[in-house]
């Protein structure tokens, strides 16, 4: 089995957007929602602080509470990748994975399913990466597996500092980001 996961430059990226308008187009998402978004966080006190601009999106954790909650089997783990998905034609619509997301990932789609990131799983089945990977600007978004022994992932975490979001909800994320 796979681990897909994305390592994020946050050195990298410089908020152009380029990621959230390719997710929009790709993955034909209503206007109004997103399925990923760019932040900026400041830390540290005048004069020493610092700016971080990061892609953000369902981090498709290895303990993700969203699927544990779902009352109908919708949310669940790819098999094969560890990719949380969302079969839309369980779903209730009901939010109880919403309400257990500590990252606030998903939304309710106006069709009545909740919506989230897919790591473009209709792409990355053909063998492409996901669509903000491809029309990154800075390559600051990078994607493969990281089980697989000598990745590119790994290879850029090395001699970084890593850190994932929230790591005190004890989800175990596969998205990191990189100071």
């Amino acid at each position: 089995m796979a681990r897909y996961g994305m390592v994020i430059d946050t050195k990298r990226c410089v908020g152009c957007h380029s990621c959230v308008i390719s997710c929009f187009m790709e993955n034909d998402v209503p206007d109004g929602y997103f399925r990923d978004w760019v932040t900026e966080v400041v830390s540290g006190e005048f004069p020493n602080f610092r700016t971080e601009i990061r892609s953000e999106r369902c981090n498709h954790c290895q303990n993700p509470p969203c699927v544990f909650v779902c009352p109908c089997g919708a949310s669940y783990k790819d098999e094969l990748t560890g990719t949380v998905l969302v079969h839309i034609k369980k779903c209730s619509g009901c939010k109880a994975c919403m309400a257990a997301c500590p990252y606030d990932a998903r939304f309710i789609n106006p069709k009545g399913y909740v919506d989230k990131c897919t790591f473009c799983k209709h792409r990355v089945d053909r063998g492409l990466d996901p669509g903000c990977v491809s029309t990154c600007p800075t390559s600051a978004i990078n994607f493969g597996d990281l089980d697989q022994p000598g990745s590119h992932l790994l290879k850029l975490m090395e001699g970084r500092i890593v850190h994932s979001l929230k790591p005190e909800a004890g989800t175990k994320p596969n998205i990191f980001y990189l100071l």
